[in-house]
């Protein structure tokens, strides 16, 4: 979904043309699309030259922002609209997004990329039917796809969050078995079938900022549209458990075993298999 020859800069990519072009080098190698491939750059002096087109230097380049090419000149990847939405550059290329500062993918110590293909690897995506709740920049859903879902049925309802992955390289690109929607799953999961899916990847924002994600209701949903012995993962964290004393992953295990699932904790969430009556 990244535009075609745009190109993406961070601080370090800035940092290395710079020092590239005090040294009067011709041409460095880097990469214009975090990480997801290598390209060759003319340094011309007051800027620099890529597929045939120049580029300024930044006046100035900040360490946790990633810059567009926005009709002529660089931009952040980042809107206001009542909450700052933006893509943040990770040592692994593939970004994460924040939401008023707080960080919607776990970076720690794995790529985002790459945690969310071990947590797509628990519901064994082939063949089947899947729905993503809350599709955030589309990792869940490529994974799924890369690993031979039938249909990927994603909501996603920020609609600023669809044009940050509408510039992320590391969003799936458009895709027959890709169903996206910008919706609030909340709402829409009534209107899904019953037994319409085969697994299911809940990975909703915190508790505090969408509670309605949680509720007993919206997990009776979720047992409605998911096939009897269809998995489910529920990503959760830990929040709030040093401060409050508030244990999340125990608090959804007993509330989706409460609509029909037995429950484990696996990794930092829960998987769930459904064992309604038939």
């Amino acid at each position: 979904m990244h535009p075609a020859g745009s190109p993406l800069l961070t601080l370090k990519v800035h940092e290395e043309l710079c020092a590239a072009s005090r040294a009067g080098v011709p041409s460095l190698e880097c990469s214009l699309d975090l990480e997801r491939s290598r390209a060759v750059v003319e340094l011309a002096g007051d800027c620099w030259k890529w597929r045939g087109r120049e580029y300024p230097f930044l006046a100035g380049c900040k360490e946790r922002t990633i810059y567009h090419w926005s009709a002529d000149r660089f931009e952040p990847v980042a809107r206001y609209a009542g909450s700052l939405i933006k893509l943040i550059p990770t040592q692994w290329g593939a970004p994460t997004f924040e939401i008023d500062g707080i960080k919607m993918l776990p970076t720690a110590r794995i790529s985002p990329y790459v945690d969310a293909e071990r947590k797509v690897a628990l519901i064994k995506p082939r063949g089947k039917t899947i729905l993503d709740t809350c599709g955030g920049l589309g990792y869940f859903a490529s994974w799924c796809l890369q690993g031979g879902a039938r249909q990927v049925i994603s909501y996603e309802k920020n609609s600023d969050v669809l044009w940050l992955r509408s510039l992320n390289p590391w969003s799936p690109q458009p895709n027959p078995g890709l169903q996206l929607a910008q919706a609030d799953v909340a709402v829409s999961v009534a209107d899904l079938a019953t037994d319409s899916v085969e697994a299911i990847l809940h990975d909703p924002p915190r508790f505090g900022i969408a509670g309605e994600l949680y509720s007993q209701r919206f997990y009776d949903h979720l047992a409605r549209v998911l096939k009897r012995n269809g998995l489910l993962f529920h990503y959760t964290g830990t929040p709030n458990k040093l401060t409050s004393g508030r244990d999340v992953p125990h608090e959804v295990a007993s509330r989706l075993r409460h609509a029909g699932f037995t429950a484990e904790l696996r990794v930092d969430g829960v998987l769930a298999t459904n064992r309604k009556h038939q």
